[in-house]
Formats: C-alpha cells, sequence, structure tokens
C-alpha cells in the first residue's frame, strides 16, 4: 500500500512510552522531550505487560492519547537460538495485551515497533516493504520474527475491522546509548565495542568475531529511530508497515574494522566461521519513509563514536559487564 500521511500533532497529547527504561524507549523519550506534551511511563514491578488486564486496567485509569509500543524482549542470535519460548510468547503477549487494550480504551494513535528481521532470509535488496511473508525466515531469530510479524497483522487487523490509527514501523539494526553489552544476549555492535574496548585495555593482540565477516548489515543510530518513530506518528497512517534504516550497508568486516579504528584496539581481526552468520544481507529499501520527508542523519562512523563515547560514561553501569 502506498504510503499516506497524517496529521497527528503531539503537542499537547499524553503519551505513553512502554518500555522506556530500554534503548529505544530512552531515546523515544530524549525526542518527546522537545515537544510540549505530556510523557507517561510505567516500571514494570507495577505493571506487567504479560498480563492483559493489568494493562487494559492501566490504560483506563491513564487514558495516554498516543502509545509507542517499544516494550520487548530482544537480543542477538545467540538468544534467540538459545530462548526460542521467550521470544515467541513474550513478544506475543506484550503486544497482544497493548493493542488490544488500546483499542478498547480508544487510544487515539498507537505505533508498534517491529523489527526487520520479519524479512524472509534471501529477501530481495534492498528489502522493500511488500516482501513481507514471501520466503522463509532466518532459522536463528524466527521465533522474535513470527511474534513480530503478529504484531504488524494485529495492528493491519484493529485498523480494517475497527478503524484504530495503529501504525507499525520496522527499524533495521539499532546502536547507541542505553545498548546491551552483555556478551551473551547483545547485538553484534554493541559487542564489538565491548570486546574492542577490552582488547585495547588487556594489550591483546587479536579479537574475535562471530562468523565469516562477509555478511551485510545496516545500522541506524537509536536517536536517528526515535526522530523517525515521532516524525510517523504525526505524519503516517497506513495499514502498511514502514521500514526505517539508512538504506546504507556494510560487511561485518569492515564494520568490526571500523569498531577497532574508533575505540584505538590496533591488534588483528580473528574471524569464528564455525559461528553462524545469519542472513547473507539485510538492507531495508527506506524510499516509502524518505518519500513522507524523513531521513536518518547520523553517518555510522559518527553513531560508532557516540555510542563508544557513552559506553565509556557508564561503564560502571552498563547493561552486561
Amino acid at each position: 500500500m502506498p504510503a499516506t500521511t497524517d496529521n497527528f500533532p503531539l503537542k499537547g497529547r499524553k503519551i505513553w512510552v512502554s518500555g522506556h527504561k530500554g534503548m529505544v524507549g530512552s531515546a523515544i523519550i530524549r525526542r518527546l522531550e522537545a515537544i510540549d506534551c505530556e510523557i507517561v511511563t510505567v516500571d514494570r514491578n507495577k505493571l506487567d505487560l504479560l498480563r492483559q488486564k493489568e494493562v487494559e486496567d492501566w490504560l483506563s485509569e491513564t487514558k495516554p492519547d498516543a502509545v509507542f509500543v517499544a516494550a520487548a524482549t530482544v537480543g542477538g542470535i545467540l538468544a534467540n537460538d538459545t530462548r526460542p519460548a521467550e521470544f515467541l510468547y513474550n513478544n506475543l503477549m506484550i503486544e497482544s495485551n497493548i493493542i488490544h487494550s488500546a483499542y478498547k480504551n480508544n487510544v487515539s494513535k498507537l505505533l508498534f515497533l517491529g523489527s526487520t528481521c520479519i524479512y524472509p532470509k534471501m529477501a530481495k535488496q534492498p528489502i522493500k516493504e511488500t516482501e513481507l511473508l514471501t520466503g522463509s525466515l532466518e532459522p536463528t531469530n524466527e521465533w522474535y520474527a513470527i511474534a513480530k510479524i503478529a504484531g504488524i497483522k494485529l495492528c493491519q487487523a484493529y485498523m480494517r475491522q475497527y478503524g484504530c490509527n495503529f501504525i507499525s514501523a520496522m527499524p533495521t539494526n539499532l546502536y547507541g546509548a542505553g545498548d546491551n553489552y552483555d556478551l551473551e544476549t547483545s547485538h553484534v555492535l554493541p559487542a564489538l565495542i565491548r570486546k574492542a574496548h577490552e582488547a585495547k585495555t588487556k594489550n591483546q593482540t587479536e579479537l574475535e568475531v562471530w562468523g565469516s565477516g562477509t555478511p551485510m548489515r545496516e545500522f541506524l543510530y537509536v536517536d536517528d529511530l526515535a526522530d523517525a518513530l515521532v516524525f510517523l506518528m504525526e505524519n503516517y497512517s497506513s495499514e502498511s508497515h514502514i521500514n526505517v534504516g539508512t538504506g546504507k550497508d556494510l560487511t561485518i568486516r569492515e564494520l568490526a574494522e571500523t569498531v577497532c579504528r574508533i575505540v584505538g584496539f590496533k591488534g588483528n581481526l580473528v574471524f569464528d566461521a564455525g559461528k553462524p552468520d545469519g542472513t547473507p544481507r539485510k538492507l531495508t529499501d527506506v524510499s516509502k519513509i524518505n518519500a513522507i520527508g524523513w531521513k536518518a542523519s547520523t553517518n555510522i562512523e559518527d553513531g560508532i563514536s557516540k555510542a563508544y563515547e557513552w559506553f565509556l560514561k557508564n561503564i560502571k553501569n552498563v547493561r552486561g559487564i
């Protein structure tokens, strides 16, 4: 479906950001703080998003005008591959409870946050939104992908049946302030930053990288994503999900070399081809979001520099350290 513009200014509205303590949720809040709106959040010890009645009751009491669904169970290849039940069940329940409760409580607009892992492993590159459900998923993260596809379809169904203004955005690989640096559960870019930093401080001569180094990936700085999500909330309305990315990619080898240069590690890279590569290439077609007026502004070098600066400032409190 073609992009459809909307006019939904957030100024003066009450906005719930679910998952507000995560990397994406906290970036959304930073972006919303530049707007004259009321931001509402709730900690997980006060609201269990896996419990439908709790979510319904909280929304009934709070009555937000708009909702960002940024809460999710997330992780890298290892986490997806070893915890399939958590990734499928938790994400299905979180999104279903929020979306259905938003409908029951007359939320004016909702934005569901997905992931480009929804696309087939061998999708045509760059990946257009129409590639969804045209082929088999990447096996190492299919549990998460299936849950996110269900979230897209829920938004489409509630829009079609009930007229709800519920939209979905699919960001590419994210990184930035508040990222997860646990080597057991993190994504590739924060893992490389941590490993390069530790290799430098320990004067190691080698840094191991999972896989062959040949897969190509696209990376989006999380504050760029937050800017895009606010833009979409204010300007976009369609059953079709919409990609959010830079439209540029690089190999994992190039990424590792860039991280090492910025961190200052001067040793050798060693690629463990016995570890999984995942999807060979995953580059999003961002022509739809570009056409309605948004483009990413942070290049990969500047983004990694900002991410590493944040890592150094917060190293004592960084997740996974």
